[in-house]
């Protein structure tokens, strides 16, 4: 069994699903629930569900996106999150795809209903910690995400690109999910924990009520190897000082972001997913909640060409009536 496969995160949500009738039910599964992105995303689902009278879409949070996206297109799950670099590997059956013969041809039926911001990467340790910049976890434990996991590929690519340093040999990541992870570094059991997010983000809001953190980013941000893992859809960003309570950097601390996006089920029906697309950026003032992944949905953002992953018919049906594309 591939390494994709573990986990039970899935287990109910996969199990028998009946064909689509006229009120439909149609399932989602994210991230860790915890997670900003998580949270977009059941954002989304609520809102379609509240605005729909035959449609439901239930979200299951937990496992990996990289799982999640190959479900989609395998036709076991309806949404998932995706990014451009993932739906990428996917489609050449790379990487954490690798041993997953038919990933091409679910990338054939896998589809984007729109991007939103990941967040900058923030590489986080205590105060009084010996780590003063990303060069220095050599012989450190530290989590990075869980393994398998999109964020995980990222990160790790980002410190041996900016570093050096690679995972298993210079420093340990430890296998961990997004909670267990979280935890191990509240309980003061690893050195660094990693979490991209829009500042100022939960995890890091609760690590600060009683933990004095500083972000760390490389000695170095140049080089053909950075200019490589940055590629065309990953950017330079910064975490400002002050971004929280006890957050003790007094300058701009360089890392890096993405987009990810909703991915859909490819042969849904047109129809379908022009009303959910329709259902959520029509109503999407009903999200009350001031946090920055709210402030930060856009349609403009959402309908980039950001590879070769191309929008739903029914979603770019609704862009165009709107006029965000052509």
């Amino acid at each position: 069994m591939s390494h994709l496969l573990k986990g039970t995160a899935l287990a109910a949500i996969l199990a028998a699903a009946p064909a689509l009738a006229q009120d439909q039910t149609l399932r989602m599964a994210t991230i860790a629930p915890s997670l900003g992105q998580a949270i977009t995303m059941a954002t989304f689902a609520n809102i379609v569900s509240g605005n729909l009278d035959d449609i439901t879409i239930e979200v299951a949070g937990g496992g990996a996106a990289t799982l999640h996206q190959l479900e989609v297109g395998r036709g076991n799950l309806d949404f998932s999150m995706t990014s451009p670099v993932i739906y990428q590997l996917m489609q050449g059956g790379r990487a954490m795809y690798q041993n997953e013969a038919d990933a091409p041809e679910a990338a054939q039926n896998t589809a984007l209903l729109m991007w939103f911001p990941y967040g900058n990467y923030h590489y986080a340790v205590r105060n009084d910690s010996d780590i003063q910049v990303l060069d220095d976890i050599e012989g450190a434990t530290v989590f990075i995400g869980p393994q398998g996991g999109g964020a995980y590929s990222t990160a790790r690519g980002w410190i041996e690109a900016t570093t050096g340093l690679v995972a298993g040999e210079d420093y340990e990541a430890i296998s961990a999910n997004w909670q267990t992870g979280f935890q191990a570094f509240l309980d003061g059991n690893i050195d660094m924990y990693v979490n991209g997010c829009l500042s100022p983000c939960q995890q890091f809001i609760q690590i600060t009520e009683t933990e004095e953190i500083r972000f760390i980013q490389p000695d170095s941000t140049e080089g053909e190897a950075v200019d490589e893992f940055l590629g065309r859809f990953r950017s330079l960003g910064e975490i400002a000082p002050g971004a929280y309570q006890n957050q003790m950097n007094d300058a701009p601390v360089t890392s890096h972001d993405t987009a990810v996006g909703i991915a859909v089920r490819g042969d849904i029906d047109e129809d379908t997913v022009y009303r959910i697309t329709q259902a959520f950026w029509e109503n999407l003032e009903q999200v009350t909640s001031d946090a920055p992944w709210a402030r930060a949905l856009s349609i403009d953002y959402a309908v980039q060409q950001l590879g070769p992953m191309q929008l739903h018919p029914g979603a770019a049906r609704y862009y165009r009536e709107v006029g965000a594309i052509e």
